[in-house]
């Protein structure tokens, strides 16, 4: 893969007419560095966040050797990659037949359920395995989250009570697990979160051998300015030190979002200006998915361009209406056509969820050596964070 200074350097040699995807594997690195140094327990990375091998050799190279997989396809992929890692099948809801290839063919020995019916899927599958770790995903309170995940999966009240109980007859190591919910902003969720995983372990009187925080820790963007990663970590540390299976549970927690959202960078061309509108070569189909369906307010800079910042909108390259980008995205008031922006913290959730609709998707990919912007692991650019992208 070619290998350029910055996104800068791309324009200027490349002139692309297809969107760029600036792969940074050294801020991956960066960022699991800190949560292996810093969290007081063992670090799963979700794949799901970015599963380009790239990224995963980067995040492997800074001793994570536990990655959190959702899909036999995953599976697969991070067995082939990885021989010798541990895998977490962490979806709640599996094929039959993911269950018996993960468990038989890859040495899966880790599955997450959350209701009666997946724990006999799961029995069944591995032909009542005794060596399995099965942790219970339970249903917390996700009001402080950006994009809250407490609908789909996770288990509550007296069913997650009877579920432990049923769970632990049949498991070598019983777990708990949960998520607060992606981009969380306030770090005593997870306390307050662990407050009534505790209570419901003191209810269905069973002993846990893993507390498994998930992941939420949040990444920077313009207008949701996290506090400082240390402050979560801190409370989970802080909350963990009382927790009532403290001295015989291991802790887990499964960053995605904060550990490859730094990491790359898109590098998109303006084809068209109306006011205050934007066309530009990707969109909701492709890498900027969230920007359209969450109205996520990515941080940007236009190359080469010093005017002052006004608000834009942007449009995607497709036919569909809907291919809408609200922002508001904070660029020179003089940008035009032919001019390109860097849209920043596209490491995560960014080409992973790109399609080839209407007959796009198609994308350079280079190596850029430079440092993210917009960045909550190198100091010194925090403090000019709001100028470049917000307002």
């Amino acid at each position: 893969m070619d290998q350029y200074d910055s996104a800068d350097h791309v324009a200027a040699t490349l002139s692309p007419s297809d969107p760029v995807v600036c792969t940074r594997p050294h801020a991956a690195r960066r960022a699991a560095e800190w949560f292996v140094d810093q969290f007081p327990g063992t670090v799963l990375f979700a794949v799901k966040a970015n599963p380009d091998p790239i990224i995963l050799n980067a995040v492997a190279a800074s001793r994570i050797n536990h990655f959190d997989v959702a899909s036999l396809n995953e599976v697969r992929d991070l067995r082939a990659q990885f021989p010798t890692a541990t895998l977490a099948f962490m979806h709640p809801i599996k094929a039959p037949e993911a269950i018996a290839e993960a468990y038989h063919d890859h040495g899966v020995r880790i599955f997450a359920l959350d209701h009666e019916a997946e724990l006999n899927k799961i029995i069944a599958a591995t032909g009542g395995a005794r060596d399995l770790t099965l942790c219970v995903r339970l249903r917390v309170d996700n009001s402080h989250a950006e994009m809250p995940l407490a609908k789909k999966f996770g288990i509550a009240g007296e069913a997650a009570v009877a579920l432990m109980g049923r769970t632990r007859q049949v498991a070598a190591q019983m777990g708990v697990s949960f998520h607060v919910g992606s981009q969380m902003m306030e770090p005593s969720s997870f306390s307050t979160a662990m407050d009534e995983v505790e209570a419901l372990i003191v209810r269905s009187g069973v002993l846990v051998d893993v507390v498994n925080v998930g992941g939420g820790f949040p990444a920077r963007y313009p207008g949701m300015e996290p506090p400082a990663l240390d402050s979560f970590v801190g409370d989970i540390r802080r909350r963990y030190d009382r927790f009532l299976s403290m001295g015989t549970a291991e802790l887990w927690c499964e960053p995605g979002r904060a550990l490859c959202a730094e990491a790359a960078s898109l590098l998109v061309r303006v084809e068209a200006r109306r006011d205050d509108q934007l066309h530009i070569n990707d969109g909701v189909y492709g890498a900027l998915y969230d920007a359209g369906h969450f109205a996520w307010r990515y941080p940007v800079r236009a190359l080469g361009r010093e005017g002052t910042l006004e608000p834009f909108a942007l449009y995607g390259p497709t036919c569909d209406d809907s291919d809408h980008m609200p922002g508001p995205f904070m660029l020179p008031g003089d940008i035009a056509p032919g001019d390109y922006i860097e849209v920043g913290m596209m490491g995560a959730y960014g080409r992973p969820m790109a399609s080839p609709f209407n007959g796009f998707g198609q994308y350079k990919d280079v190596l850029c050596t430079d440092d993210p912007f917009g960045s909550l692991y190198v100091p010194a650019q925090m403090s000019g964070y709001a100028e470049v992208s917000s307002s």
